[in-house]
């Protein structure tokens, strides 16, 4: 026994040492490739195989094709092939993805034009273009496992109560084949992304279960991907996600991001999670009053900016270094109160510095917010990544495991600046009207100054020193004028109170009210409604596929133009 500890010591030391060289060796490759000389390029290639040669069990994808790409500069074509070649087998980058790809990308043309004349080029692109389709045929026939449901009912068959009972208890799910799916998402008609699916061990379609956004970070350097892999989304800085969702039975979603089309810097993508739910409880039985949002840096500002314009979908939302404020128009601090959040700091963090999360703290809860913030001392904005992290994702779980979405709340307060946010919950379809008085009640947006902020003591990528500067800046902006609207119900009566809003909609469920009597509608204390509510089939059907939510149907709507 002794002797085999021996050996299995060995082995692992062994290992570790190969890996270290080989890392040396194409760290000295890369920096001399950088200079972009003649002779440090062919000092560099040389490196590269002796790397290649010595430790052929560490060699990695983005090592061989940065091989390749330096033995085309240098008209080695007989090396750059052989490179290329190697890179059609079945070996997989650091992220899962296969190595064809870096022969099949756009970039490819240009970065080994020095081999275009030559006919391996063609037969190696070939190869290539021949894997990937075969690669595309798998996840085209998983995304079909994925949306396949049992037969679609005829809800048009049935009226009133009848129809309601039927789209409330609607089952159309099927089990999956397997637990990960990569799922094309449509942005436009000529731009494509996608998102991960991860479902719970032994998923049965017959239980609704809570999800989990995850919203990536670097927003403004990430690509769009036509595809994700397990690789790049359940390891790394994501492993207590994945740990803490299989051991609670939770569906992770990872949607993919870049500068234009995401959550925190641009109007154009912040469609995406609502549409990509829709999409998700289409195929996966969903239970809608437990459905969250958490992000790292630029995507817990997302998830910071969903709790601002768009919180209905949600139960919860939950943020890892964040930057509390919407980056495309005003941070109304109060619709927090309609929901909650949970902030994981970091005391040496660049993207927001402690003594202005003391400051917003005491600002939410002056608003009386479910709001909580829990500091990490000593570690920095890449906390995720330190093993230290662990408990924060312990208090997220059981936060979200006892967590739900109030499906009726009995009061609601809402402000905006873009009618495209113009929605909450049970009030719908708000419309501004920005060039009235602002009504008494209806005071200038809660803000605070930032006065130090955290920044970097030099560029150098491997000093991670941190010192205090003196800033004068907002916490929040407010480019545009807003209007506000506060609500509440009880007893068949609703009480709206208005600024600056021209018209709005009260979506009605009779899980609300008592259908048998006279609903009544105050405005600004005018009685605007006073009637009974039918249930209305066609707008029934029409709001149940727009959102797919089965705890909210919504049976009629009331629309009021207000005086």
């Amino acid at each position: 026994m002794k002797h085999y500890l021996i050996l299995i010591i060995l082995l692992y030391c062994t290992t570790g040492i190969a890996q270290d060289s080989y890392a040396k060796l194409v760290s000295q490759a890369e920096n001399l490739a950088e200079k972009e000389e003649e002779a440090s390029s062919k000092e560099a290639l040389s490196l590269y195989k002796k790397a290649f040669t010595q430790f052929p069990d560490s060699i990695e994808v983005g090592d061989l094709y940065e091989g390749a790409i330096l033995a085309a500069s240098l008209h080695d074509k007989d090396v750059a092939f052989a490179y290329l070649n190697q890179l059609l087998g079945d070996k997989k980058d650091g992220n899962g993805f296969p190595g064809w790809m870096n022969i099949t990308h756009e970039d490819a043309i240009e970065e080994c034009k020095n081999l275009l004349d030559d006919p391996r080029w063609k037969v190696v692109v070939q190869e290539a273009n021949k894997r990937k389709q075969a690669f595309d045929l798998i996840l085209e026939n998983e995304e079909k496992d994925f949306f396949q449901t049992k037969k679609q009912v005829d809800y048009t068959s049935k009226k009133g109560v009848e129809r309601y009972d039927q789209l409330k208890n609607s089952n159309p799910y099927l089990p999956k084949e397997q637990r990960n799916y990569s799922i094309g998402f449509q942005l436009n008609d000529t731009t494509k992304t996608s998102y991960y699916v991860h479902l719970p061990q032994n998923y049965n379609p017959n239980r609704s279960y809570p999800l989990l956004f995850f919203l990536h970070g670097a927003v403004r350097y990430s690509p769009l991907l036509d595809f994700q892999t397990p690789e790049m989304n359940l390891g790394g800085w994501n492993r207590y996600y994945t740990k803490y969702a299989n051991q609670y039975g939770v569906i992770l979603v990872f949607p993919r991001a870049n500068k234009q089309y995401n959550w925190m810097t641009s109007d154009e993508g912040f469609f995406m999670i609502p549409a990509i739910l829709k999409e998700i409880k289409s195929a996966i039985n969903v239970n809608d009053d437990k459905v969250f949002l958490a992000g790292h840096s630029n995507g817990a500002t997302g998830v910071f900016s969903y709790l601002m314009k768009n919180a209905t979908p949600f139960a919860g939302f939950y943020g890892f270094n964040t930057q509390p404020k919407v980056f495309t128009g005003g941070t109304f601090v109060e619709n927090a109160k309609n929901r909650n959040f949970i902030n994981f700091s970091t005391d040496q963090d660049y993207y927001y510095p402690p003594n202005a999360n003391d400051d917003f703290t005491a600002l939410m809860k002056q608003v009386e917010v479910d709001y909580q913030e829990v500091r990490y001392e000593g570690f920095p904005h890449w906390f995720p990544q330190f093993d230290e992290s662990e408990p924060a994702y312990e208090i997220l779980f059981t936060d979200l495991m006892q967590r739900k979405r109030e499906t009726f709340p009995s009061s609601l307060t809402w402000e905006f600046d873009d009618e495209a946010n113009g929605n909450v919950d049970w009030l719908q379809n708000i419309k501004l009207d920005t060039v009235q008085t602002k009504a008494s009640w209806h005071h200038q947006p809660l803000n605070f100054k930032i006065t130090k902020w955290l920044e970097y003591e030099s560029d150098d990528d491997d000093d991670d020193t941190l010192k205090e500067v003196v800033v004068d800046k907002d916490a929040f902006d407010f480019p545009r004028a807003s209007g506000k609207i506060v609500a509440e119900y009880k007893d068949n009566v609703y009480r709206i109170k208005t600024s600056r809003i021209q018209s709005f909609a009260i979506a009605i469920s009779p899980e609300m009210i008592d259908m048998k009597k006279k609903v009544k509608v105050y405005v600004n204390d005018q009685l605007y409604v006073d009637q009974k509510i039918q249930y209305n089939p066609v707008f029934m059907l029409d709001q149940f596929e727009r959102n797919k939510d089965r705890k909210r149907i919504w049976i009629n709507s009331i629309k009021l133009m207000v005086q």
